[in-house]
């Protein structure tokens, strides 16, 4: 393969159009994005299952139930764009099932704060993911970047209603926020995939 005069060895020039040799193809891309958001929506309801199967009977119930409904409406989208574009969903699924509830009731059964810590941190990462997402489709996309752009919004919202109900209180915070923000930035990028 001969380089063009002038170029370093190694780096890869844009194909028309601006893609690179080796990425998706915008339909691939796209379907990636959808299966990966409606994932991201189905573990996110997950996490307030958990959180609500520990604290759904305090004061803070109400607030969480408000945050679970906003996914569950978040979700129904990405489940029908899934079919609407015939996108394959995860194979993860079962492994999301239970690992949400269980990182939502985990966090919650350390309290309140540790619950909002959890969110804070989720919502952060769902946030940079869905500014990634919007910045990369075209014109030929605007619904579906209008609707990541309004979820990413919402998400915004459930870390602000974290943050306002004490999450950098909980103890051992920034361990928390580091491990769970991470997690999620795994769970978003094996979604995306398998």
């Amino acid at each position: 393969m001969r380089r063009k005069p002038g170029a370093p060895a190694g780096k890869r020039h844009p194909a028309p159009g601006g893609r690179l040799p080796g990425d998706p193809a915008p339909c691939a891309a796209v379907a990636r994005m959808i299966r990966v958001d409606q994932a991201g929506e189905y573990g996110a309801a997950r996490i307030y299952d958990g959180h609500l199967a520990v604290l759904g009977r305090r004061p803070v119930g109400e607030t969480i139930r408000e945050m679970r409904a906003q996914e569950a409406r978040h979700l129904e989208t990405f489940d029908r764009l899934v079919a609407d574009r015939r996108v394959r969903p995860t194979a993860l699924a079962p492994l999301w099932h239970v690992a949400g509830f269980a990182l939502g009731a985990a966090t919650a059964l350390l309290g309140e704060r540790a619950a909002m810590a959890c969110t804070v941190a989720v919502e952060e990462a769902i946030d940079a993911h869905y500014a990634r997402q919007a910045g990369s489709l075209g014109a030929d996309e605007a619904p579906l970047r209008r609707t990541i752009e309004a979820f990413r919004a919402d998400e915004r919202a459930h870390r602000d209603t974290g943050l306002a109900h004490g999450a950098e209180g909980a103890p051992g915070y920034r361990a928390m926020h580091a491990v769970v923000g991470s997690a999620t930035r795994l769970a978003i990028r094996l979604s995306e995939r398998y």
